[in-house]
């Protein structure tokens, strides 16, 4: 028969003596230590449950964010013309684009970085089928060779002046120069000079010239400049306003363009040129000539996810380039891949993610000049890109919080025979790195909480609570084993 009073031997709540409640000044100081010891330890828990914690782990690029990756670019070449300026893409795959205007713009900058106007508008380039005549035989030099001792002189003297900036090494200019000679003839003899003096083609020598082209900013040979008279004045920074020709350059169409300049001014005309504009067919021939010899190039482009490079080069079709006298020097504001981020998402990627975002823009900000005398030097960059996406373990299920290209630069400068260039090497990993954000449980916070406060708790109290707990504990666990074993016998019979 089972008696209450053995039910009482189980109590793990059992009453105290009154003299063992009393408090005294050391049972005090004690408690005030175990609480403070309490709180720290709570707040150092509540703090490790807060944190974030990630797990990076490198897995196959499965991303379905399509077969193209876009570059985000802003570049300044003090000393590339926009007038020639491209930017090309080509890849292993055989793709190859060449001057990309689409999505490029470009300004004009001087060659301390400052822009110069408004942005640059080539226009579509006349594509141009006649070169010069067929002609190789002896031929009159009927233009007028211009030095930069009276260039000014010349250019104040007539409202219309058209000169050939031209080099003697140059295939394209040795192909203009007969019909050169030939048009300036026949306008010589329309146009007297002394008689009428509307208009006057003249030549520079590069080579002989060099400080003039450059005034002019001439980097592409042979290059047909029109000045009109008004339209030559610099400011402090040194540019001017002229035009430049790039239509056909036998003697039929330059004759053409040459008559549709001087037509609408007067006879005797010895005032401004400025603003008299022809408007018939040739003038889809000119355009305006670049205000000063550098530019900012900035936009983006779309590449495969294939190695490739990314180069950005002086080009054209009908001229010729000193490599001797061009140089790549640039700066990298900015050069980024994959989608923009926009500041609120990046910051919130930041903050959550301390190790993120350290790759992301290498470049910005890098200086790639190179001293005056060595201009034909190509600058290539080598970048290796991965790809970098962080999901989100928290609220019980995981999504995609941020993905971003991430990058190692690496960069080299060398001398080059050829047309000095601008190269950016791309080498897309096929790995992406996966990083994971981890969340702990709210159970475990709880057990952690309750452990430090019955842990704490247990550790501080009197050395005479402590031997009557442990007294009692003694006692229930003799107890609970006699109960079990009882009930034991009780089974068995």
């Amino acid at each position: 028969m089972f008696s209450f009073g053995k039910f009482k031997s189980v109590d793990f709540y059992r009453k105290i003596p009154r003299d063992l409640t009393e408090a005294s000044l050391s049972g005090a100081g004690l408690s005030i230590v175990a609480a403070l010891s309490m709180m720290l330890l709570f707040g150092m828990e509540l703090s490790d449950y807060l944190a974030v914690s990630t797990s990076t782990s490198v897995v196959i690029d499965s991303s379905n964010d399509g077969e193209f990756l876009r570059i985000d670019l802003n570049i300044s070449f003090p000393a590339l013309s926009c007038e020639f300026a491209s930017v090309d893409v080509n890849d292993v795959l055989g793709t190859s684009r060449l001057n990309i205007t689409k999505t490029i713009r470009k300004f004009s900058i001087d060659h301390n970085f400052r822009p110069m106007g408004m942005e640059f508008h080539p226009g579509p380039l006349p594509i141009v089928n006649k070169h010069g005549d067929d002609y190789y035989g002896e031929h009159d030099e009927d233009s007028v060779s211009v030095k930069a001792d009276n260039f000014d002189g010349y250019s104040h003297q007539f409202p219309i002046l058209v000169v050939n900036f031209y080099a003697p090494w140059c295939y394209w200019s040795n192909r203009l120069k007969p019909s050169w000679e030939k048009t300036a003839k026949i306008m010589k003899e329309r146009y007297d000079p002394e008689m009428d003096g509307r208009i006057l083609l003249a030549k520079v020598d590069c080579t002989v010239e060099v400080e003039l082209c450059k005034r002019n900013h001439i980097q592409g040979y042979p290059s047909i400049r029109i000045f009109r008279k008004g339209s030559d004045v610099r400011d402090e920074h040194g540019h001017h306003e002229h035009e430049s020709y790039y239509g056909d350059r036998d003697t039929d169409s330059l004759v053409k363009a040459m008559e549709a300049l001087v037509a609408p001014l007067p006879l005797e005309s010895r005032g401004l040129a400025l603003d008299n504009k022809s408007a018939n067919a040739t003038d889809n021939a000119k355009r305006p000539a670049p205000l000063t010899g550098g530019c900012r190039i900035e936009g983006f482009v779309h590449v495969k996810k294939v190695p490739g490079n990314l180069v950005i080069s002086a080009r054209s079709g009908v001229h010729s380039f000193d490599p001797s006298q061009m140089n790549m020097s640039h700066v990298i504001s900015h050069l980024s891949f994959g989608k923009q981020v926009s500041l609120k998402l990046f910051d919130e990627a930041k903050r959550l993610i301390p190790y993120l975002g350290g790759s992301i823009e290498r470049l910005n900000g890098r200086r790639y000049i190179t001293q005056h005398g060595n201009e034909n030097v190509t600058i290539e960059h080598y970048l290796q890109i991965v790809k970098t996406e962080v999901m989100s373990g928290r609220s019980g299920r995981k999504h995609k919080l941020i993905e971003e290209y991430e990058y190692t630069a690496h960069s080299s400068l060398g001398h080059s025979m050829q047309i000095p260039v601008a190269k950016f090497h791309l080498e897309l990993s096929p790995m992406q790195v996966l990083i994971t954000e981890n969340s702990k449980s709210f159970s475990h916070f709880i057990t952690n909480v309750c452990a430090i406060i019955g842990g704490v708790f247990t550790v501080s109290i009197p050395p005479e609570f402590v031997l009557l707990f442990s007294a009692v504990t003694v006692v229930q666990a003799f107890t609970l084993c006699y109960i079990l074993d009882n009930s034991g016998e009780k089974l068995q019979n």
